[in-house]
């Protein structure tokens, strides 16, 4: 439950400017020290910050700008990963993947990102994780991982202990929520995603595991789960169906939030919320961050009014359907993404009215 009603928040990565995509791809490219990198990244972020101050969010984030990538951070806290610079989506992003033992280098590396933030801001915080699921679906690769880690399973077995340590560190820093960021758990709503394994359902059990494994135990810190079915930007998303196919698993995970889209068709209807359990709060994305369209407030509060149909209002959090900018050269403008969490704060307040 929260203390008041409606609260607002980011699902973690906010567009970068151009300058900041240079600096991650020059630090990328070896062309940068990794201490240069971080004085660079302390003069630009406090800009975000302000910029979700000022549109009204509650709990606000650093924008996510100092990494490579929604997941590539966890290659800045161990050794173990190549990384390149490849055309994906129409984009040019940084892609790593796992050639040796993984080697913690930097502990506690999400814990110091969120203590320069908490200087910035007097709002409560939060830090995105990438789940350990996603991590083995992008970083391990059949033809050089398997040195180092035989199978998939070996690399994402591999990653818990280090991703629970950075969770602990968290807690210790005092963040407000620790987010698990796993699109490819979503996916599982699309058919054709589960046609590609022999039993999608012990998948999809594997991945709920494999995040109970990395919060078992601790607490002190609320923890939620983003689940969308991927964010391509402009390109819309990936996965198409309803959230019923894995409702069973998401009553199974060990987390304080659910955060879900539902501005976008392909999210289906809201009536599922009934089925989850009520001991999970329920982050609903409310505002489309893909499209050119910003969503104005009477839209989103009509999202966040069907929602209440099924859900307390007490349990609800307003976001975002996704992040802003899950690759460091998304091109989602910043001034776009200002007006559509303004519209958001601006919802919250209609609804609180």
């Amino acid at each position: 439950m929260t203390e008041y009603l409606y609260p607002t928040t980011v699902v973690g990565s906010m567009p970068r400017p151009q300058y900041v995509k240079d600096i991650i791809e020059e630090q990328a490219r070896g062309g940068d020290s990794f201490d240069r990198f971080q004085r660079m990244m302390d003069s630009a972020i406090p800009y975000v910050v302000q910029m979700q101050e000022m549109a009204g969010i509650d709990v606000i984030s650093d924008g996510e700008w100092r990494r490579k990538s929604y997941i590539g951070v966890i290659a800045d806290i161990c050794s173990g990963f190549e990384v390149s610079i490849k055309e994906l989506l129409g984009q040019r992003q940084t892609w790593h993947v796992a050639v040796s033992d993984l080697a913690v280098v930097n502990p506690g590396l999400l814990a110091s990102e969120a203590r320069f933030l908490k200087k910035h801001t007097s709002n409560k915080v939060k830090v995105a994780i990438p789940s350990p699921y996603l991590l083995g679906e992008r970083m391990w690769d059949e033809q050089v991982s398997q040195d180092a880690y035989p199978t998939r399973r070996d690399f994402t077995d591999a990653l818990v202990p280090i991703l629970r340590q950075e969770l602990v560190a968290l807690r210790d820093e005092g963040v407000a929520i620790a987010q698990f960021d796993d699109p490819s758990l979503c996916l599982f709503v699309d058919s054709q995603v589960r046609s590609k394994y022999e039993n999608p359902e012990d998948e999809v059990r594997y991945c709920v595991d494999l995040l109970n494994r990395v919060t078992d135990g601790v607490e002190g810190i609320r923890t939620a789960v983003h689940l969308c079915r991927r964010n391509k930007g402009r390109g819309g998303w990936v996965g198409e169906g309803g959230y019923g196919p894995i409702l069973p698993a998401l009553n199974e995970l060990d987390v304080d939030m659910l955060m879900l889209e539902f501005a976008i068709p392909a999210a289906g209807d809201f009536a599922i919320l009934k089925q989850l359990d009520e001991r999970f709060d329920i982050g609903l994305g409310c505002v489309d961050c893909r499209s050119e369209q910003v969503d104005s407030p009477e839209v989103i509060a009509g999202r966040v009014r069907q929602a209440e149909r099924y859900v307390d209002p007490q349990r609800i959090t307003l976001h975002p359907d996704c992040g802003f900018a899950p690759g460091s050269a998304a091109d989602i403008p910043l001034d776009e993404a200002y007006l559509k969490l303004r519209n958001e704060a601006y919802a919250a307040e209609l609804l609180r009215a």
